[in-house]
């Protein structure tokens, strides 16, 4: 992408380079990168994690730490930022161009309204004042959706939803009507239909206001969804630029063609009309390990009950997967955590290998927990950032008493085998290792005693598309050599259809729609599954368009 003639670009890069200064060798972070982003047009920056898309951001937005080195161009418009002195910058920011951030929560400040937040921007580069300052924010509350927004734009972030939140951050970002936004992973956190709504309001934004996006993201069903333009990175190269159909279709590099290899892909799927379904023959020999029936689960918030789960029924039997999808707040992890017996069962069956949870003493449900296995969706957040890593994978055997010192290490160095991560890593800490190492530590700390049952909450989310498949590939070569029973919570329908035998598809706390995955992911009759399916973006920018349409045509008659 030649950067000549700037005046027609919003955003342009000129062979960036970013060294990071170290107490080792240097870091260089971006490599001479040319990149440009006109008006009103979506150029997606993709590759994994550590390969320079977010440092070209931050170098943009004039936010690189002292210990940055920065030399080319980066201009906004015709500015050149790259050396800019700080009050020039500052004024810069949300009038030429702004930032929408990965984590809403994070971004937004939880002790100050969102009236504060809004109003702040305005009045710090003179646009609006006092109620004018007001009434102009809640004319963009209106604008990116937020019902009700003279009411609520007096409640505090932790108020609202995390579609929500992220509306707000859309909001913040173009409060001054910059040339252009920076999107950093802005739907990485979402469920796939709120997704879908932040992707059509950015859509419709960048339209009306004729704002340049650059689009930074790992997932290619978002870049097939929004980018015109599509620019990969590779360990701070850019390796292969062109639009998108180009791109995704007929990729050229060798990194782009594995990039999209590793993604996992829904097979073909009728969104528009239910088909008829064949009843699934029923398997005699199954051994189960854990069902459910009529199963309700509340949550009492100060004296008021909350009724989480209501009435779902579904089983597992060993060396089958169940996976449960569904959006935020439809009751997929409540029903994990109450396997776990971190919540109690207010009515109905859950038993694990015949043993009725609710009806068990402490003891006796110690002891049936030792057959479960957990892999949570954070793998920073669930490994204890003082232990060794073979402390980390042996706990489970610590707290319920099993093996001698020497066995539990003997049973670590199996595990890392099993996982296939080298045996030395057992003596280093969670923060040498990468989240993808990180969360095969979390597998095979969840396969450390055996279980009869593994519960896997959102295990892939956090990680990159490449770091996904190799996970994932591993789950099921795991399931292969242990046999276990697998409670898959997800709203990655592509995983689930890849990884589970079954599914149950939940909606406001009930089961919508159960079965087979090839029956209910391939054939849905329920209007909800056939939009979660809708909503899911697929990497190829022809089919993406015909989802999105079917998507828009069953939100509209819902």
């Amino acid at each position: 992408m030649s950067t000549e003639a700037t005046e027609d670009y919003a955003l342009s890069f000129n062979d960036l380079k970013v060294t990071f200064e170290t107490a080792g060798p240097d870091v260089h972070a971006v490599k001479g990168l040319s990149l440009a982003v006109r008006p009103g047009e979506v150029v997606a920056l993709v590759g994994e994690s550590g390969s320079g898309k977010s440092v070209t951001s931050t170098a943009a937005m004039g936010l690189l730490p002292e210990n940055a080195q920065v030399t080319g161009v980066a201009k906004i418009g015709n500015v050149n930022v790259v050396g800019l002195e700080a009050g020039k910058m500052r004024k810069m920011r949300a009038t030429d161009i702004a930032m929408v951030f990965q984590e809403p929560m994070t971004a937004l400040n939880p002790v100050l309204t969102i009236e504060r937040q809004l109003t702040e921007a305005l009045e710090l580069h003179d646009v609006a004042y006092g109620k004018e300052a007001t009434d102009r924010a809640i004319e963009l509350l209106t604008m990116v959706g937020i019902p009700d927004p003279a009411k609520r734009i007096r409640q505090y972030p932790h108020q609202f939803s995390g579609g929500q939140r992220q509306r707000i951050v859309i909001a913040m970002a173009i409060s001054c009507e910059p040339k252009v936004i920076i999107a950093d992973e802005p739907t990485t956190a979402l469920d796939v239909t709120v997704q879908a709504e932040i992707l059509d309001l950015l859509r419709e934004l960048k339209d009306r206001l004729n704002t340049g996006i650059l689009l930074i993201t790992h997932n290619m069903g978002v870049v097939a969804d929004m980018a015109d333009q599509v620019a990969v990175m590779f360990q701070g190269n850019l390796v292969e630029t062109g639009d998108v159909k180009q791109v995704l279709l007929h990729p050229q590099h060798e990194y782009t063609q594995r990039l999209l290899s590793s993604v996992p892909r829904l097979s073909r799927v009728s969104v528009e009309e239910p088909a008829p379904r064949s009843e699934p023959i029923a398997q005699a020999d199954r051994e189960l390990v854990l069902e459910a029936k009529d199963l309700i689960l509340e949550y009492d918030m100060r004296g008021t009950v909350f009724r989480a789960v209501e009435n779902v029924s579904f089983d597992v039997a060993k060396g089958e997967v169940l996976g449960i999808v569904g959006e935020s707040g439809s009751g997929k992890s409540t029903i994990a955590k109450a396997v776990l017996g971190l919540l109690p069962v207010a009515s109905g069956t859950l038993s694990v290998k015949g043993h009725n949870l609710p009806k068990l003493s402490p003891r006796q449900a110690r002891q049936v927990r030792k057959q479960i296995g957990v892999i949570f969706q954070d793998p920073a957040a669930s490994l204890n950032p003082r232990f060794p890593i073979g402390d980390c994978i042996t706990e489970p055997m610590v707290v319920h008493k099993v093996g001698s010192k020497t066995e539990r290490i003997k049973r670590a160095q199996e595990l890392l085998d099993a996982v296939k991560l080298p045996r030395n890593v057992i003596n280093r800490y969670p923060h040498e290792l990468s989240g993808g190492q990180r969360q095969r530590i979390c597998i095979a700390r969840a396969l450390t005693l055996n279980p009869e049952l593994l519960i896997a909450d959102e295990p892939t989310s956090a990680l990159d598309v490449s770091v996904q498949a190799l996970v994932l590939e591993m789950l099921q070569e795991l399931q292969r050599d242990f046999n276990f029973a697998c409670l898959f919570v997800s709203h990655d329908l592509a995983v689930v259809d890849m990884l589970a035998d079954s599914v149950v598809v939940m909606q406001n706390g009930k089961s919508v729609e159960q079965g087979r995955v090839d029956t209910v992911l391939h054939a849905p009759t329920h209007d909800y599954t056939r939009r979660l399916l809708a909503a899911a973006p697929v990497p190829d920018p022809i089919e993406q368009a015909v989802r999105r349409e079917a998507w828009r045509t069953l939100n509209s008659t819902k």
